[in-house]
C-alpha cells in the first residue's frame, strides 16, 4: 500500500531534523478525518483489536505532522515521544479527530533505515515509522518478522504538492 504525504509536511520534518543535527527529533504522523460519518463510526466502534493491535493502516494519507519533545534519556541516540503530546493526540482521535498513523524521528547518523534500537521499541504492528536522515526520508510499517531488523517493511511514500484535503 502506498502512503501519500504533502511535500510541505516532508519539508517540515526535514527542517525539524536540521534544527537539531546532533539529536533525534520526533513527532506524530496524523491522518485526516475526511468523512464525518466514518469518523463517527470509528469513534463509536473504538479501536479494532481483533488482530491484537490497533488498526492504523486504513488511512492512506498523512494529513498532518505534529512535532513533539524528545524526552528520551539520551536524545542523541534514541527518541521517546512526549507522553503529554501523545495522550492529547489520543484524546483528539477518540473525539473524531485525526487518527494517529504513526510517528517520525530522525537519525543523526545519516541512515534512514530502522536501527536495532528502533526494532526493540516496535510494539504496535501496523504503525508507520518515518525516518529522516541526511536530508531524506524513508517510510516503514511496523510488521513482526519484517525484512528489516525483523520488525519493519518498507512502504512506498508518495510525496505530492497538496497541502491538505483528502486523496
Amino acid at each position: 500500500m502506498d502512503v501519500r504525504i504533502a511535500s510541505a509536511l516532508i519539508e517540515a520534518i526535514l527542517a525539524d531534523a536540521a534544527r537539531a543535527p546532533g539529536r533525534e527529533v520526533c513527532g506524530l504522523l496524523l491522518g485526516e478525518p475526511c468523512d464525518p460519518v466514518r469518523a463517527e463510526r470509528r469513534r463509536s466502534a473504538g479501536p479494532d483489536l481483533s488482530s491484537g493491535s490497533l488498526d492504523v493502516a486504513r488511512d492512506e494519507r498523512v494529513g498532518a505532522v505534529r512535532a513533539t519533545a524528545n524526552v528520551a534519556a539520551d536524545p542523541a541516540r534514541s527518541f521517546e515521544i512526549d507522553p503529554t503530546s501523545l495522550f492529547a493526540a489520543i484524546r483528539a482521535e477518540r473525539a473524531g479527530g485525526a487518527r494517529i498513523l504513526g510517528h517520525y524521528h530522525s537519525h543523526p547518523n545519516g541512515s534512514p533505515r530502522p536501527s536495532a534500537r528502533d526494532a526493540a521499541m516496535a510494539d504496535r504492528p501496523g504503525r508507520l515509522w518515518l525516518i529522516a536522515a541526511a536530508g531524506a526520508v524513508r517510510l516503514w510499517r511496523e510488521r513482526p518478522g519484517g525484512i528489516v531488523q525483523n520488525a519493519f517493511e518498507p512502504v512506498r511514500l508518495v510525496v505530492d504538492p497538496l497541502t491538505s484535503g483528502c486523496a
